[in-house]
C-alpha cells in the first residue's frame, strides 16, 4: 500500500504481555465411587461414574499415598503412568486428569498440569460450566511450555465456550509473534480489537501499543501505520501522536512535499519535537516559496526550546525568511488573480493555494487547490491532501475528512491520519491514561 521501508529506522520497545496463569489452584475432582455396574440399586437418580476396575485396582495406593500425612508428591507422581495405563474409561480419565493436575501444582510441574487438565477436557467429562476455564488454563500452561499451535487451540475453544476474550485474544496473537508469523499475529489481533469494538467493549490499550511494536520492529509498514491510527483514535495522547507520525517519517520515503504535509500535523497536533523535526520542516518548506510558514516555525522552535536562536543555521534561514515576508504578500493579490483566470496553468492556482495556507488564510487556500483539482495535469494526490488541510483549519471537519478519503498512493498514510486529525478536532476525547510503554523510542 505504501512506499517502501527505509533500511535505517529507530528500535521499537517490546510490550511483555503478563499471563494470568492459575498455578497451585487445585481442580475440583468428584471422590471416586463404585463402578456403575457394580451397584445394586436398580432406580438411581443421577448417573453413577463409571470406572474400570483395572482403575480402581491402581487407584488405591494412589489414594493411600495421596492422603497420607505428608505427601511424597514426587514419588506419586512417579506411578501416575502406571495408573493411567490402567485407565480405561471416560471417569477413570477424568479423575485422573484432576490428579495429575494437583500434583503437577505442588510440584510447580506445568508439564504435569497441563496433562492433567488436557487429560480432564479431552475425557468429554468435564461439566458445561467447566469448559471454558479449563480450556483457559490448557491454553496459558500450553503458553508457558511454548506448545504455541495448543495454545492458540484451547484459547479458542475457551472464547467460544464463553470466556472473555479481553487478555486472551492477546494471548492468542503472541503465540503467533512467538513463532515469528507477525502479519498473522497483527491481523489475528486487528481483528479482536475490531469486534471488540463493534460489540461496545472496551479495548485493552495494550493490545494497541503491542502490535504497533511488533510492526514497528518488523519492518511491517502497512500494519504499524494502521495500528498507529488506531492509537490515536481510541488512546490519544501526545505520545500517540508523536509516535504515529514518528512512525511514518521513519518507515516509508518521502519526499519532501509529502514529509512537509506529515509535519504540518505534527505541528497542529502540537508534536514537533526536536530540532531534526523542525530542521526538516523548514528545509521541506523552503523559505523562499514559504517564508511565512517557515518564519513561524523557527519561532515556535526557538520558543519551545527545541532550536537555539543563534544557531547559524536558524538565524540564518530565519532572516533570509523574514526579508522576504514583506514582499511576498504584497504579491499575493495579484497572484490570486491571475490564478483566476481561466487560461491559469495548475502550477501556478496550486501555488497561489500554497501561499495562502503558508500564511494562515485557508478560506482562500482552499478555494484555489478546489479550481486546482479541476484543472488537467495537477497532482490530485498533492492538492487533495492540502485541501483537506485547508479544510481542518477552517474547522469543516466532515469536508476535510470526505477529502482525505479520496487520497491514494504514496500519500495515503498522511491523509488516514489527518483523518484522525480531524476527528479529535471535532469530537474531543478526553486523553488516555498515560502509557506504560512506548512504542516508539
Amino acid at each position: 500500500m505504501f512506499k517502501p521501508l527505509r533500511n535505517t529506522r529507530r528500535p521499537g520497545a517490546n510490550v511483555a504481555l503478563a499471563i494470568a496463569l492459575m498455578c497451585g489452584t487445585a481442580i475440583g475432582v468428584t471422590a471416586l465411587e463404585a463402578p456403575a455396574h457394580a451397584q445394586k440399586k436398580k432406580k438411581e437418580k443421577a448417573a453413577k461414574p463409571d470406572y474400570s476396575d483395572s482403575f480402581i485396582a491402581a487407584y488405591k495406593p494412589l489414594e493411600t499415598s495421596l492422603n497420607a500425612d505428608a505427601p511424597d508428591y514426587s514419588a506419586i507422581k512417579a506411578t501416575l503412568p502406571g495408573v493411567l495405563a490402567a485407565a480405561q474409561t471416560a471417569d477413570d480419565k477424568y479423575v485422573l486428569g484432576g490428579i495429575y493436575f494437583n500434583v503437577g501444582a505442588q510440584l510447580q510441574d506445568q508439564a504435569t498440569q497441563f496433562e492433567g487438565v488436557k487429560m480432564m477436557l479431552e475425557s468429554g467429562k468435564t461439566g458445561a460450566d467447566k469448559i471454558a476455564s479449563y480450556n483457559t488454563i490448557a491454553g496459558q500452561l500450553s503458553y508457558n511450555l511454548q506448545n504455541y499451535n495448543a495454545s492458540r487451540t484451547y484459547l479458542e475453544r475457551a472464547i467460544e465456550a464463553g470466556a472473555d476474550s479481553n487478555g486472551l485474544a492477546g494471548l492468542i496473537s503472541e503465540t503467533y509473534f512467538n513463532e515469528g508469523r507477525n502479519a498473522e499475529g497483527l491481523n489475528y489481533l486487528r481483528n479482536a480489537i475490531n469486534a471488540r469494538q463493534s460489540a461496545g467493549l472496551e479495548v485493552d490499550e495494550g493490545w494497541i501499543k503491542r502490535g504497533l511494536s511488533v510492526a514497528y520492529q518488523a519492518n511491517l509498514a502497512n500494519d504499524a501505520i494502521l495500528y498507529s491510527i488506531m492509537y490515536v483514535n481510541m488512546f490519544p495522547s501526545e505520545s500517540a501522536w508523536s509516535d504515529a507520525v514518528a512512525i511514518q517519517r521513519n518507515l516509508l520515503q518521502y519526499q519532501p512535499q509529502e514529509t512537509l504535509d506529515l509535519l504540518r500535523l505534527a505541528r497542529r497536533a502540537d508534536v514537533l519535537r526536536d530540532q531534526r523535526d523542525y530542521f526538516d520542516y523548514v528545509d521541506a518548506a523552503d523559505f523562499r516559496r514559504l517564508p511565512g510558514e517557515v518564519v513561524a516555525v523557527l519561532a515556535e522552535g526557538v520558543a519551545d526550546g527545541s532550536l537555539d536562536g543563534t544557531d547559524p543555521y536558524v538565524a540564518e534561514v530565519r532572516g533570509n525568511a523574514s526579508k522576504r515576508v514583506a514582499a511576498d504578500r504584497s504579491e499575493l493579490p495579484k497572484l490570486a488573480a491571475d490564478a483566476r483566470k481561466a487560461g491559469a496553468s495548475p502550477t501556478l492556482v496550486m501555488a497561489t493555494g500554497d501561499a495562502y495556507l503558508n500564511y494562515g488564510e485557508a478560506a482562500l487556500a482552499e478555494e484555489f487547490y478546489t479550481m486546482a483539482l479541476a484543472k488537467e495535469g495537477t497532482d490530485t494526490q498533492r492538492a487533495l491532501t492540502r485541501l483537506g488541510i485547508a479544510q481542518v483549519d477552517q474547522g469543516k471537519t466532515a469536508e476535510a475528512k470526505a477529502t482525505f478519503a479520496k487520497v491514494q498512493g504514496d500519500r495515503k498514510a498522511i491523509a488516514l491520519l489527518w483523518d484522525a486529525y480531524a476527528d479529535s478536532i471535532a469530537t474531543p476525547t478526553a486523553a488516555a491514561p498515560a502509557a506504560d510503554e512506548q512504542p516508539v523510542t
